[in-house]
């Protein structure tokens, strides 16, 4: 097969394709018609001289062909996007990029208000959209371009991402200043006599903190699960429940702080983009401004 005799916009249809797993949601995705990527495909097909992707009930299922160049097609299109920003001169203020970010509510809550304010000084044009991402998605959707940078605890391993470490911070134990216990330090026994809020966004399953308890042979009582950070706090300030939280949300609150009477291991965040994009001048300022600010909001 000659490069040369292949339209390369088929690429961009069977990477929709491949995302979607559906060739009504593609042409959306793309703004064509139904029809027309089914024309895409079916000249894909002839090219590869595979059916590519085949129709079940759980949708358009790639090939064995399909998964093999997946990747190769994701950072090819990667890298011809790329190479529209790179070789020319990155100017801010005049920039209209859109971001798509990834990030825990807690990031997102934390992160956002000030980058927004750095953008509006800066890059007026520049906009974000942010959504989270569970961590096994993270590769494929920096590969298609679907997310931009992501921001996750260092448990991503991927060769197509490049990473690098935003900060850390380590846990407290927050409660509300009238709460009946008074004294100044807790121990062990005191933690475990509270009520506590579990933050997850997991429906079951334990968390770093009961897998660290489980390693000392005890077990705390957990009253109330939520799924967002930003909702514990405000718990914790109503009732006799404790929260056990990065320090640098409960900071937030006028509410006690406290020590952990154990060792848990700091919450760390890193920084997640697709190799192909590491030299756009674009992308590498907003690293730059997120890797700032993150660095700021953990001191």
């Amino acid at each position: 097969m000659r490069l040369s005799k292949v339209d390369l916009n088929l690429f961009v249809v069977f990477e929709a394709v491949y995302r979607t797993r559906n060739l009504t949601r593609a042409a959306e995705m793309l703004f064509i018609t139904q029809p027309a990527v089914s024309n895409a495909l079916a000249r894909m097909r002839k090219t590869f001289d595979d059916q590519l992707f085949v129709s079940t009930s759980a949708g358009m299922m790639p090939t064995p062909v399909s998964e093999n160049i997946i990747g190769q097609v994701r950072e090819a299109l990667q890298l011809l996007d790329s190479s529209t920003h790179v070789g020319g001169r990155f100017d801010p203020a005049s920039s209209e990029r859109t971001f798509r970010l990834s990030m825990t509510d807690l990031t997102e809550a934390l992160l956002l208000p000030a980058l927004e304010e750095v953008l509006q000084r800066l890059a007026p044009g520049i906009r974000i959209e942010s959504y989270f991402t569970t961590r096994k998605d993270v590769p494929e959707a920096l590969a298609s371009g679907a997310v931009n940078l992501a921001i996750d605890a260092p448990l991503i391993d991927d060769p197509y991402l490049e990473q690098e470490p935003l900060g850390r911070d380590r846990y407290a134990c927050m409660l509300r200043h009238d709460h009946p216990f008074t004294k100044k330090k807790l121990t062990i026994d005191d933690y475990l006599s509270f009520g506590h809020i579990h933050v997850s966004s997991r429906p079951q399953g334990s968390g770093l903190v009961d897998a660290e308890l489980t390693k000392l042979g005890v077990r705390r009582s957990i009253q109330t699960r939520v799924q967002h950070y930003l909702v514990a706090p405000l718990i914790a300030m109503r009732t006799d429940l404790v929260l056990t939280a990065p320090l640098v949300l409960l900071k937030r609150y006028d509410a006690r702080i406290l020590a952990l009477p154990f060792d848990l291991p700091d919450l760390q965040s890193h920084g997640y983009w697709h190799r192909s994009v590491t030299g756009d001048p674009a992308h590498r300022w907003l690293r730059e401004q997120v890797g700032r600010l993150m660095l700021e909001m953990n001191q």
